[in-house]
């Protein structure tokens, strides 16, 4: 049941291209977001499609095959867990974060 805690599994299509940086040390961090889409039917029986968006972190190798072979548009599978964060902006607000960061991604 371990590895089972705080796990997070979503296929779904990238929104933009990823955002890969290389730090001092030489490991490379990736941002991108993934959509997926729920379709189900509403009181009435009309179709509904439903989008959310989720913000996704990769760090070392895992950057490194999104930076070579993911863009736009791709389809993905991602395994992680999910973290929330916050911090100061420039003016002195209080922004909160919510994200998902990759063990594992599977090209589709």
């Amino acid at each position: 049941m371990n590895a089972m805690k705080n796990r997070v599994q979503l296929i779904g299509n990238v929104g933009n291209d990823p955002e890969v940086k290389t730090l001092e040390s030489g490991k490379k961090l990736a941002h991108l977001t993934i959509a997926t889409n729920d379709v189900y039917r509403n009181e009435k029986g009309d179709k509904v499609e439903q989008t959310e968006w989720h913000r996704v972190t990769a760090w070392g190798k895992v950057a490194e095959i999104i930076e070579k072979f993911v863009v736009k548009g791709k389809e993905v599978a991602i395994d992680g867990k999910l973290i929330h964060r916050s911090y100061d902006d420039k003016n002195g607000e209080k922004k909160y974060i919510t994200e998902v960061v990759v063990n594992e991604i599977l090209l589709l």
